[in-house]
C-alpha cells in the first residue's frame, strides 16, 4: 500500500478573471462564524446559549513578480477609484496534486481591488520586484475535488 502524504503547497492556481497570471503567494483563506450568545430569562440554567451567528472572511491577498508592461492588476484597481463601481470577479484558487488536478478549491464570491502594494526599492538588494493586490469579498466556499 502505498504511504500518504499531505499536500505541498507551493502547487496552486489562481483564476483571477484577467489573463493568466502565476502568483507566488495567496493569504487570507479564512472564514469564522460569529457566536451569537443568549440566555432566557427564566432559563434554570446560569450560563448563555451559544448558536452560530454570521460568518465573516477576512481579505485575500495575491502576490506576484512585477512584469514590465502588465498594470493588469492598476486597471482594475483604479476602475474603483475611478467609478465607485469596480468589475466584481469570482476568484478561484485551487490547490493542485501531482497530476495538477483541484483537490482544494477556494471560491470568493464578487471579489473587487480594496488595496494594492507595489515592490519596495533598494539599490543593494538582489530579490525580485514583487507587487501584491487584496481582495475584498462577499463570501467564500470551500470544495475538495
Amino acid at each position: 500500500m502505498a504511504a500518504e502524504y499531505p499536500l505541498p503547497k507551493f502547487h496552486f492556481q489562481v483564476e483571477w478573471g484577467g489573463t493568466k497570471i502565476g502568483f507566488t503567494e495567496v493569504t487570507g483563506l479564512d472564514a469564522e462564524t460569529n457566536v451569537i450568545e443568549y440566555r432566557d430569562g427564566d432559563s434554570p440554567e446560569f450560563t448563555n446559549i451559544k448558536q452560530a451567528g454570521l460568518r465573516k472572511f477576512s481579505n485575500i491577498t495575491l502576490k506576484r513578480g512585477t512584469f514590465e508592461g502588465d498594470n493588469e492588476f492598476y486597471v482594475w484597481w483604479e476602475e474603483v477609484r475611478i467609478t465607485d463601481s469596480a468589475e466584481r470577479r469570482d476568484i478561484t484558487i485551487s490547490l493542485l496534486n501531482q497530476d495538477h488536478g483541484p483537490v482544494v478549491v477556494w471560491t470568493a464570491k464578487n471579489a473587487w481591488p480594496c488595496k494594492i502594494v507595489t515592490t519596495d526599492l533598494k539599490s543593494d538588494a538582489n530579490e525580485v520586484a514583487i507587487e501584491s493586490i487584496e481582495l475584498a469579498h462577499e463570501g467564500l466556499t470551500i470544495e475538495n475535488g
